[in-house]
């Protein structure tokens, strides 16, 4: 018999069968296990959910969830505090293919040591989270991103007491709220019911890689 030099590889998967009866056995107690706390879970309601951390995906995982609703035909909306002097892609494919699902409100005219000018950016924010109270208190919109107003409740430009307070007590039931941006306030981590931090690992831009279309806007 003639061999092609692979009958360790040819052999390794599938050879014992003891082997793989141990492991569908344990994959139908995991399964069994699974489906029983699954079980369970029979409840619904409207999320706070917040991104943060030094990591890269914040707003992406934001958008993630947008074009979600936007696939199962669900009113959304976005409210950009930060980022709204750029020219970015979520936003040409919101407006441009999904404008009659999905609203989008880009407020904010750049980062803070963009404009330069505090009061600018404190109107700024004021006028984006004004908007976002209006878009939240609309049960028809199934989710709300404010993206990157940590960075405003960080800088003071928004009280966080008010955001939380708005959150809290006039947030329709069945309306998701994401909230993205780095350092996101203890009292917002508190009455979230979903928080993710990204953690850097790796950036490019330490190397010397700018900001590229596609991948960061």
């Amino acid at each position: 018999m003639i061999s092609d030099g692979n009958d360790a590889e040819d052999g390794a998967v599938g050879a014992d069968p003891s082997l793989d009866a141990r492991h569908a056995d344990k994959m139908a107690k995991k399964k069994a296990a699974r489906d029983r706390i699954m079980a369970t879970k029979s409840g619904e309601k409207g999320l706070i959910i917040v991104h943060t951390g030094a990591g890269k995906g914040k707003s992406s995982s934001a958008f993630g969830m947008i074009v979600r609703c936007v696939a199962h035909g669900f009113p959304c909306a976005v409210v950009q505090f930060i980022k709204g002097a750029w020219d970015t892609g979520e936003r040409r494919l919101l407006t441009g293919h999904f404008g009659d699902l999905c609203q989008f409100h880009a407020m904010g005219e750049g980062f803070t040591w963009e404009t330069q000018d505090r009061a600018r950016d404190i109107a700024a924010a004021q006028a984006g989270w004004e908007k976002a109270k209006q878009l939240i208190s609309d049960p028809s919109l199934r989710m709300v991103v404010l993206d990157e107003i940590n960075i405003a409740l960080r800088y003071d430009y928004l009280a966080v007491a008010d955001v939380v307070e708005f959150l809290t007590t006039s947030k329709p039931p069945m309306t998701h709220v994401v909230l993205t941006g780095r350092n996101a306030k203890e009292e917002l981590i508190e009455i979230a019911d979903l928080v993710t931090e990204m953690t850097l690992v790796k950036h490019p831009f330490r190397s010397g890689i700018k900001a590229q279309p596609g991948v960061e806007f």
